[in-house]
């Protein structure tokens, strides 16, 4: 893990920094913005800062200043921890980057310790249980030989589907994920790589993928699909989740710096990929400010022949 400090090193600086996030937490962010180019003054390299700046200028409605700031984040951030490429590409500033490793594994790796919690609990997750629901069904007692839970996470989506094969693999960004889910002992391997990595060396060899909440961070879905579909075997089958957006196209949320897709141009990316579509659910996946988030719920297959 490569720890995200929120703090300049300065206590002046950081003073500022204090007095521009409570003009934030009062919803003044033009405000929070000015005192944050005061403390930025003084310490032109803290990339926190630059991050804050960026955000309270998004907030006001200030895109030209948000980008600048995000720019700012780029270029500072080594380590690329801070998705500065999502957030401009989300304001309109940069070409869609498609999964930013570092941010997805700094992030994942901060939220490990009270992932379940606060998704499962305080947040209403729902995606497993229905997709494994789903996958029993067109499995129908059928058990795979072999099975890849891609960003798996702490294993919640590897213990619906643990009972429907013999080999369960778990693979994902973030360690401290990993960590949580070795605990659970459901998983015969795990391993800490990217998916499309991953796919790409696991040819035809792959009975069921399942993918819940992840392509959320991987941006368009034909690349997922197609690396997807080489390495399922022949009527191998792929569960996953999508969030939703009504317009048309591949959507990069400045709040979430979450991918959302069109539900119809889903399931054609899926066909036009050569799959067969065998089951689809819309469902709220999760609440989000209280308010259920529209979500597709996909199992798809490659074709026997």
């Amino acid at each position: 893990m490569r720890p995200i400090t929120h703090t300049s090193g300065d206590l002046l600086v950081d003073r500022r920094a204090g007095f521009a996030a409570a003009l934030a937490q009062s919803q003044d962010y033009a405000g929070a913005a000015e005192v944050m180019v005061s403390a930025l003054d003084l310490a032109p390299h803290w990339t926190a800062g630059w991050q804050l700046l960026g955000d309270y200028c998004s907030h006001a409605g200030d895109v030209t200043g948000a980008t600048t700031a995000y720019r700012q984040v780029a270029a500072l951030d080594t380590n690329a921890i801070f998705g500065a490429s999502l957030t401009l590409a989300a304001h309109g500033a940069a070409a869609m980057p498609g999964t930013d490793v570092g941010y997805v594994e700094t992030l994942f790796d901060e939220y490990a310790s009270r992932f379940e919690r606060e998704l499962v609990v305080d947040l209403g997750y729902a995606v497993p249980p229905v997709l494994g629901r789903m996958v029993a069904d067109a499995l129908a007692g059928r058990r795979v030989s072999r099975a890849v839970d891609l960003g798996c996470g702490t294993g919640l989506m590897g213990a619906e589907i643990r009972a429907l094969c013999e080999s369960l693999e778990g693979i994902d960004l973030s360690n401290r994920m990993l960590a949580e889910a070795n605990r659970k002992g459901l998983y015969d391997r795990l391993e800490q790589v990217e998916l499309v990595e991953f796919l790409n060396t696991a040819l035809g060899t792959i009975e069921l993928l399942t993918a819940a909440d992840v392509i959320i961070y991987c941006g368009a879905l034909p690349p997922v699909l197609s690396v997807a579909f080489n390495a399922l075997a022949l009527g191998g089958l792929f569960a996953f989740s999508l969030e939703l957006h009504a317009g048309e196209g591949t959507l990069l949320q400045r709040r979430q710096l979450r991918y959302a897709h069109n539900a119809d141009e889903a399931i054609d990316a899926c066909e036009t990929a050569g799959f067969e579509v065998v089951s689809a659910e819309r469902m709220g996946i999760r609440r989000e400010r209280d308010l259920p988030v529209d979500g597709l719920l996909l199992l798809i297959r490659k074709p026997a022949a």
